[in-house]
């Protein structure tokens, strides 16, 4: 004899030569093995382990069929499994059994025939939901996004989080940044109409307008405008001589831009600036150009002296004239060639016969010999 104890929460299958007899419950049971008599015990909750033993034969016992549940789930849908009324998991097999003792399970069938989740399904539980059951797009700031049902056009996706299923359709999604975007265009090295190759970097804004007619006319936007600002860049650059080109970059600017705002509507794109950035010379033509540069600040500079020192003697001469011309400015004069020396030096000594200012200019004189 063999004693089998089945503890709370558990049960067992009672077989006979592999032949299922009934369920037992918690308690405490003697068999004689010697008969063919054994015990498969089982816990009692979450999914029913059959041990074996075909599900048709367990549900012909009352006792198993009024503890267990049964969530048939048809191929449209996946259920969501409730224990205790909290979410517990995802089922997609077509038939569970479950243990409904201590546990009180609930399935809420949920229809992914439709691609859109927010059509079937809670948002709440979204995130819950296993990554491989579905495909989550997400639409940032300044984009835009094409969505598609088996490659077929279905709607623009604004900013924002979507969430589709993984069942039926393929679904897919072209995203678009509706930003002003800047293209630089580096590097380009063309020949003038006085044959000096020079270097033009180029930039250019830009922003999509219509990407439903983008993804139908252009592939790649950015490759092609790249390739159209070449283009013109080296139609009119060609025709300018090189002091030509650096008077008029800003002229050849607004050229390039308007040429590119011609094919606005061919890009699907709208052309917010374009123009010039650096002009790049050849080393020997800076070089000379540096030098000529040199020489003009060279003879600005020195007329600039002459000026001044013009200036200066005119200053001079009127100064002299307004002294001659009164007495009292003169005297002044004097007291300012006072207030120097008198930084100078120590004492003064000063005799009567002569001026003050002849005395001090003597006294001036001979500081300066000594």
């Amino acid at each position: 004899m063999t004693n089998f104890i089945i503890k709370e929460q558990e049960c067992g299958y009672l077989c006979r030569n592999g032949k299922f007899l009934r369920l037992l419950t918690a308690g405490k049971y003697t068999y004689p093995r010697a008969f063919g008599y054994t015990v498969e015990i089982v816990p009692m909750t979450g999914e029913v382990k059959t041990c074996g033993i075909p599900e048709e034969i367990l549900m012909q016992d009352k006792g198993f069929s009024s503890r267990v549940v049964k969530a048939v789930i048809p191929d449209e849908c996946i259920a969501l499994r409730f224990v205790n009324k909290a979410y517990r998991e995802v089922l997609t097999r077509a038939e569970t059994l479950f243990w409904n003792v201590y546990e009180k399970n609930e399935f809420q069938m949920v229809d992914i025939t439709q691609p859109c989740m927010e059509d079937t399904l809670p948002r709440i539980y979204m995130d819950l939901m296993p990554a491989k059951y579905y495909k989550k797009i997400t639409i940032k700031d300044g984009e835009t996004g094409l969505l598609y049902y088996d490659l077929r056009f279905e709607k623009r996706l604004g900013t924002g989080t979507y969430y589709f299923w993984n069942y039926g359709r393929e679904v897919s999604c072209k995203i678009f940044n509706m930003k002003i975007q800047q293209l630089d265009i580096t590097g380009q090295e063309i020949l003038t109409a006085d044959k000096v190759g020079v270097r033009l970097n180029v930039v250019m804004n830009y922003r999509i307008t219509n990407p439903e007619k983008l993804v139908e006319k252009v592939d790649g936007v950015a490759s092609l405008l790249y390739t159209r600002a070449q283009l013109i860049l080296r139609e009119h650059v060609g025709r300018y001589r090189l002091d030509e080109l650096l008077s008029q970059k800003e002229e050849l600017s607004g050229i390039i831009l308007e040429k590119m705002k011609a094919n606005e509507e061919e890009y699907c794109v709208e052309i917010v600036n374009a123009g010039i950035k650096d002009i790049i010379l050849p080393g020997e033509i800076r070089d000379i150009m540096n030098t000529v540069l040199v020489a003009e600040k060279k003879a600005q500079a020195n007329v600039i002296m002459r000026r001044e020192e013009v200036a200066s003697t005119r200053s001079l001469l009127n100064t002299a004239r307004l002294m001659e011309e009164n007495k009292t400015l003169m005297r002044l004069k004097e007291m300012e060639y006072l207030e120097k020396i008198c930084d100078k030096v120590g004492n003064i000594t000063l005799n009567g016969g002569k001026s003050v200012l002849e005395q001090l200019s003597e006294l001036t004189v001979g500081k300066d010999a000594s």
